[in-house]
């Protein structure tokens, strides 16, 4: 075993004997379909925590033929795979990580050097007799191995994208990478598989990409990656249910992200977690924030001040529950070129502030942990208003407890000066507002727009989480310019309780009405009592 060639299984092992593994060798057999095809160039992108490099170990425990691994394979679902034993620990595998090299150098030129010195060395260790002394091109060493063992290498890259992340600006330095990378990997008869891992999708630059041989797996466009990356939410209830932790919270905590495929002709849709906050929650029994263990929101600060048109609404609309239409075609796939709001808004998709929904190319903030992070940047911003908005909305939640009618009116009409930014102009601009008046009531809530119920939809359903059962639920009807009193008739009318008939003794009918003319809200409260 060597440094880079064929380093073992340590790594998968690790996973193997932590408290919590989740089995996601169903990515091998995957793989295994495209080895030595012309779809052996893979590039899988997702956010950080999001287990790329626990599936780099995995990779590489498994086709390393310089280990016998079936011990740890043979019970875990790749076992049972009609390919499982023909790739079992056959290749010489490269496995490298990329910002190691990066750190341990202050330009691309040293990097690019000492990189094909190690792997030379490493090679040379492996194969005393085929690579020559003093050889300095990796490629020709790679091709004299190959020629005399006619045996193809697997290559794993992980953080293949990190000088797109620390050297920004430096288009040069990434050109000149991307060009390596080009020269070592493409038409290359010595790769059965070359497999590189990041959170950037491959940049473009000029007209092409350098690297154009590779297919893509991103947060935008899955495809049959989909389920291999985070976890899903059959492995989250799989959790909940070993620790006995509650299913609802770990879901409005870490839920949100939408990754679709297809299932033959039918898309299919998982709802994904991050690994790495599921697995602290499920650890400590805390449904908490450690999103910030990783990354700080200083991070997300930087780009959601851009001074792009639309940006900023495009935020504030998220942080009330809206969905926002993107296109994510014009991303040039680094952290710098951003030529209007959607580009921006392409990024934190790629760096997780975002969830993508395919079907409708629409962008939202994913769960409260996710949204937590957004508070935290926007209150050292000069987005006042909105900061205020989310500090005031824990007092709206009390007076709607307490049945304070004016004092919700008064908390509204607060709001909406306080985000004058959005248009204001129909019942779903109002639903913003609202929306983003009650930011607290996800602390204790699941929120539904659009609730299904009765003979309709009621504009605005409040509904407990199991751990919060003594908080009421609350149905929300709005009105554009017609009466507070006509959207509470019109939730009995229309029976919108009916969906919610377990609350029946603790749930509040709430009417809100904006008069166009005074430019002031009116609201109603009602408890629901069994007829």
């Amino acid at each position: 075993m060597g440094s880079y060639l064929n380093p073992g299984s340590k790594g998968f092992e690790e996973s193997l004997n932590s408290a919590i593994y989740v089995d996601k060798t169903g990515l091998i057999e995957k793989i295994n379909a495209l080895v030595n095809t012309r779809q052996k160039y893979i590039c899988i992108s997702r956010p950080r925590r999001f287990g790329k490099s626990m599936a780099a170990d995995m990779l590489t425990a498994y086709y390393d033929r310089s280990v016998d691994t079936a011990d740890l394979f043979d019970t875990l679902k790749i076992a049972s795979t009609k390919d499982y034993k023909k790739h079992l620990n056959q290749y010489d595998v490269l496995k490298i990580n990329m910002q190691s090299f990066l750190s341990a150098t202050h330009s691309m030129d040293e990097m690019l050097e000492v990189f094909q010195k190690r792997m030379i060395a490493d090679l040379k260790r492996g194969y005393p007799e085929l690579v020559m002394d003093g050889e300095s091109s990796l490629v020709f060493a790679m091709n004299d191995i190959y020629a005399n063992t006619r045996r193809p290498f697997i290559i794993l890259i992980d953080e293949w994208d990190c000088l797109f992340r620390e050297y920004k600006q430096d288009k040069e330095a990434q050109k000149k990478y991307l060009d390596f990378l080009r020269a070592w990997l493409k038409d290359q008869e010595y790769i059965a598989l070359a497999y590189m891992t990041g959170i950037l999708p491959i940049k473009k630059y000029g007209s092409h990409s350098a690297l154009n041989m590779f297919s893509e797996y991103s947060m935008i466009n899955p495809r049959e990656m989909a389920e291999f990356f985070g976890f899903t939410e059959d492995e989250v209830k799989t959790l909940c249910v070993e620790y006995k932790r509650n299913f609802e919270e770990a879901q409005a905590w870490y839920d949100g992200y939408e990754l679709m495929t297809m299932d033959g002709e039918n898309p299919k849709i998982y709802a994904m977690y991050s690994p790495k906050s599921v697995v602290d929650a499920m650890l400590s029994g805390l449904f908490d924030n450690y999103w910030n263990q990783t990354e700080t929101y200083e991070a997300l600060k930087v780009y959601i001040q851009m001074n792009f048109d639309g940006l900023k609404d495009a935020i504030v609309r998220m942080l009330a529950g809206d969905r926002v239409q993107i296109n994510t075609g014009t991303f040039s796939n680094d952290m710098t070129t951003f030529q209007n709001r959607d580009d921006v808004l392409t990024l934190l998709v790629h760096l997780g502030y975002l969830s993508y929904r395919w079907q409708d190319k629409t962008v939202s903030i994913p769960n409260k942990e996710v949204s937590q992070e957004y508070v935290n940047a926007i209150s050292t911003m000069d987005w006042h208003e909105v900061i205020a908005s989310v500090q005031d909305s824990k007092n709206l939640l009390e007076a709607m407890w307490t049945k304070d009618a004016d004092a919700v009116a008064a908390g509204i009409d607060k709001a909406h000066k306080e985000i004058s930014s959005l248009q204001y102009n129909n019942e779903n601009s109002l639903a913003c507002t609202i929306n983003l008046a009650f930011y607290f009531a996800r602390e204790y809530y699941t929120i539904i727009r659009e609730f299904p119920s009765g003979k309709g939809f009621a504009d605005l359903c409040f509904i407990p989480r199991k751990m919060h059962t003594d908080k009421p639920a609350a149905v929300i009807e709005l009105k554009w310019d017609k009466s507070a009193e006509g959207a509470i008739s019109q939730i009995k009318d229309r029976q919108y309780v009916e969906g919610l008939k377990e609350y029946q003794g603790n749930l509040l009918l709430v009417g809100i009405n904006y008069d166009k003319d005074t430019k002031k809200h009116t609201c109603r409260i009602e408890e629901f009592e069994v007829s």
